[in-house]
């Protein structure tokens, strides 16, 4: 057992060097089973696909990151009404602090979700979030307008240019590796640019 332990580390070890080099598109299933020096019909004992074996390496990741981001804006919108605007970005502030954390101990794999994902499933994971927000925007829109506190409409183009872009920014300190300290400085300092800017547009 422990024999095939080591030949699947040894599979995961070659694929997330060669996807991290190529992305998945340009990745070659030849060059991992042969830098493992094992043949490939041995390898699709491990694995049907180069697509299952990717999966295999991002995929609880990938849900992690979208599902943390999921209960955060659950557990925003569970809140009673009065006190989501005074706890909103403590709320946010946590859940990003979460992923960051979370990607920097699983760097490699969230790497690869970020940068080399493209042809795969795992490509919209920025869309995903954007898309959850936008609807999170709007229902604390709404929360707003039954405080008595009413935001204008926000132009949906601007709206998502300024999501996706927000989201771009954060994902970068992963993809940049900076160290965790900087990377926990650049999110705080994000965060009150960002909020200030929400709440402008918000005319709150």
């Amino acid at each position: 057992m422990s024999g095939n332990l080591t030949t699947l580390e040894r599979i995961h070890q070659a694929a997330k060097a060669e996807f991290l080099e190529k992305g998945y598109k340009d990745a070659s299933l030849r060059n991992i089973v042969k830098s493992v020096g094992m043949t490939t019909g041995a390898f699709y004992g491990y694995y049907k696909s180069k697509e299952e074996l990717f999966e295999v390496l991002v995929g609880e990741h990938y849900e992690y990151i979208l599902n943390r981001f999921k209960e955060a804006q659950q557990e925003f919108a569970n809140l009673p009404l009065h006190r989501q605007p005074e706890v909103m970005s403590e709320v946010s502030g946590l859940c990003m602090y979460d992923m960051l954390r979370y990607a920097y101990a699983h760097l490699e794999e969230c790497k690869l979700i970020l940068c080399c994902s493209e042809g795969t499933k795992f490509s919209g994971l920025i869309d995903e979030m954007v898309e959850i927000e936008v609807e999170a925007t709007h229902s604390y829109q709404k929360v707003l307008q039954e405080l008595g506190r009413p935001s204008p409409k926000i132009d949906p183009t601007l709206e998502h240019i300024l999501i996706t872009g927000m989201f771009h920014t954060f994902f970068e300190l992963v993809i940049h590796e900076m160290p965790l300290n900087n990377a926990e400085n650049y999110v705080k300092e994000m965060r009150a640019f960002y909020t200030a800017g929400w709440m402008k547009i918000m005319g709150q």
